[in-house]
């Protein structure tokens, strides 16, 4: 039987969601540890990476389960009392056997979250803090973002990709209570490419970022720190 799971986690303290062969101090080594613990031997595949401290509401992953374990809610109990409590399954289903957690998403959803203001203790590891932003220039800006665009200036250095270009289909911000929420839907996202995206939101104007998007002139950018970063949702 072939299995999605749909997890939350805090990635803080984890060194990404992909397994390493250095240490298993990550989202799916954790998971892959306590899923051979349960006799389930088979290599967890996600519908993406998440980088250290990067967090998720919606990651979702499928693995094939051996025939001895049929009683899914049983599965997903023993998960959450098995997994550190900043990892935790909120959904487990059947799916088809040819479902493919990557290869079969349609569309992801992340969402970056900001606030303007000294940074505290509660929250630095889930918020980006800034000094200050220009919130209507920002709004203004992200719809650029919108479309089918070749994303090669916002995809970290050293990228092995077949294509650069990814399709936007929704970009927008918006405030919720004092904080600056910034919302992006697309087909899939290089590597940074989100991070680097807000960096470029922050610091860039609409020339500049009109000038990396057509690959007319690569100005500087510094990505966005990951901790303010969320896989929200896949949707297939």
């Amino acid at each position: 039987m072939r299995v999605a799971l749909t997890l939350a986690y805090d990635g803080t303290h984890f060194f990404g969601s992909q397994i390493q062969s250095e240490t298993k101090n990550t989202i799916f080594g954790q998971l892959e540890s306590v899923l051979s613990q349960l006799g389930i031997e088979f290599r967890v595949v996600a519908s993406g990476r998440t980088d250290k401290g990067v967090h998720a509401t919606g990651q979702v992953c499928h693995f094939d389960l051996p025939p001895f374990w049929k009683d899914l809610d049983k599965l997903k109990r023993s998960l959450n009392q098995m997994l550190p409590s900043s990892i935790k399954v909120s959904k487990i289903r059947e799916t088809e056997p040819d479902f493919h957690a990557r290869y079969s998403a349609k569309k992801r959803t992340y969402r970056y979250i900001l606030k303007v203001g000294e940074s505290n203790p509660f929250e630095a590891d889930y918020i980006t803090f800034v000094n200050s932003l220009d919130f209507e220039k920002i709004q203004k800006n992200i719809k650029l973002l919108v479309g089918e665009h070749d994303f090669i200036n916002f995809m970290k250095t050293g990228s092995q990709v077949s294509s650069s270009s990814r399709l936007i289909y929704k970009a927008f911000a918006y405030r919720h209570k004092e904080y600056i929420v910034l919302h992006f839907q697309a087909n899939g996202f290089l590597r940074s490419q989100i991070r680097l995206m807000v960096g470029a939101l922050l610091d860039l104007n609409s020339l500049q970022i009109e000038d990396k998007l057509k690959n007319r002139y690569n100005h500087k950018l510094k990505p966005a720190p990951s901790n303010g970063l969320y896989l929200a949702k896949i949707l297939y």
